[in-house]
């Protein structure tokens, strides 16, 4: 992966979460809490059907150990645990951490002029499952930040699309 000047601008520029919690969201932690042996999120998100648990790096593991169980018993819902970064490419390898990621490029859409994050991925079917059944996952990614990740620049938040790199 070769970036540009502009790109490691953007790709590495530092980030912060706006966090509000709801009375659901507050008794998901304290879930997410008893689950993990006293690991609590950093942060909660419910996005339609998902679960956002964001942890710190170094409880990533650890709390990945009660995934199974936490989804066998919240059915219906999509738990994910996603690392907390400060830095943006870090966090969008934290939200497809099993995925074989390609390249990472800052585009310009054709249609709308505006710039977007194209990740590519290595196999197309790696690509189907970051974006999710009917884009539901690469939607809720992007509601994320455009919601609730502030850029260290304030410049608006960019679109996040998934690729198929041959």
């Amino acid at each position: 992966m070769f970036y540009t000047i502009a790109e490691d601008l953007i790709l590495y520029q530092m980030l912060s979460f706006i966090k509000k919690y709801s009375n659901f969201e507050l008794k998901l932690r304290e879930y997410f809490a008893q689950k993990t042996e006293g690991i609590y999120p950093e942060f909660i998100l419910v996005i339609n059907q998902y679960i956002f648990f964001f942890v710190k790096k170094n409880d990533y593991f650890s709390s990945q150990m009660h995934l199974n169980s936490m989804r066998r018993q919240i059915a219906g819902r999509k738990i994910i645990i996603i690392r907390i970064e400060n830095t943006l490419i870090n966090l969008l390898f934290s939200f497809f951490p099993d995925l074989n990621i390609k390249d990472i490029k800052i585009e310009v859409n054709d249609i709308t002029d505006s710039r977007e994050i194209s990740i590519y991925f290595q196999f197309y079917n790696e690509r189907g499952i970051a974006i999710g059944r009917n884009g539901d996952y690469i939607r809720a990614v992007n509601y994320i930040f455009e919601k609730y990740v502030v850029f260290e620049n304030n410049s608006t938040p960019l679109q996040i699309k998934c690729k198929f790199k041959q």
